[in-house]
């Protein structure tokens, strides 16, 4: 393999440390190595002002939750997006992480709430994207953690969803987008809401779907 056959990732990740930013993203980096990546990590969102290493960088994997961004860093990073550099994240490191109108409007959606505490709960692939890379072949699968409802861009590509039962405040079952894709520009992103604790990834759905979301996102070589 050649210096030019090898792609870059970069884990960008920090915030609140309850999504366990370091034990889950360290957790795909072997994954990703395997997969002929080199691969960096950054604790500042000040890497989102260097567009150079952006520019160099081929996939950024963020786990970053709660967190503040200054307008150059979410400006910077959607550049690079946009320039053809992808972007991939799960669960509060990329849907609840920075209350910025630009950020949300990169990732295609964003964070609203969550049921208290953990419960099974179904995620539901697509059967009209099933031709789709990230989610081909997989079939529905239960999960035991947080349920995310979230607000999304109709621009997005749904590829999976999860349903709340009725409730207090909504009289009907309300189907909610789980996993989506996204094009900005040249670059791909990819989101689940799937992923607030380790033994989420246990799951072999969720591991596959998030490992190939990753490589879908990346900008090709």
């Amino acid at each position: 393999m050649t210096t030019e056959d090898i792609r870059r990732a970069l884990v960008v990740r920090g915030g609140w440390d309850g999504h366990r930013p370091v034990t889950i993203s360290d957790g795909f980096v072997p994954f990703l190595k395997e997969r002929g990546f080199s691969v960096d990590t950054a604790e500042d969102l000040a890497v989102y002002e260097d567009a150079d290493r952006l520019a160099a960088t081929d996939l950024i994997v963020q786990c970053w939750s709660m967190g503040d961004i200054t307008p150059e860093q979410s400006e910077g990073l959607a550049a690079a997006v946009r320039a053809g550099t992808g972007l991939a994240g799960w669960h509060g490191g990329i849907v609840d992480s920075f209350q910025d109108h630009g950020y949300h409007l990169l990732t295609g959606g964003a964070f609203v709430m969550h049921p208290p505490g953990f419960h099974d709960h179904t995620v539901h692939p697509l059967p009209e994207r099933a031709g789709h890379p990230v989610v081909a072949g997989l079939d529905d699968f239960t999960v035991h953690t947080e349920q995310y409802w979230v607000l999304t861009d109709p621009h997005v590509d749904v590829l999976a969803t999860t349903t709340f039962p009725a409730g207090e405040l909504h009289d009907r079952p309300v189907v909610m987008p789980a996993v989506w894709t996204r094009t900005w520009g040249a670059g791909r992103i990819f989101v689940s809401t799937v992923g607030h604790k380790p033994d989420d990834f246990d799951v072999p759905e969720v591991r596959t779907l998030t490992e190939r979301g990753l490589l879908w996102a990346s900008r090709g070589r």
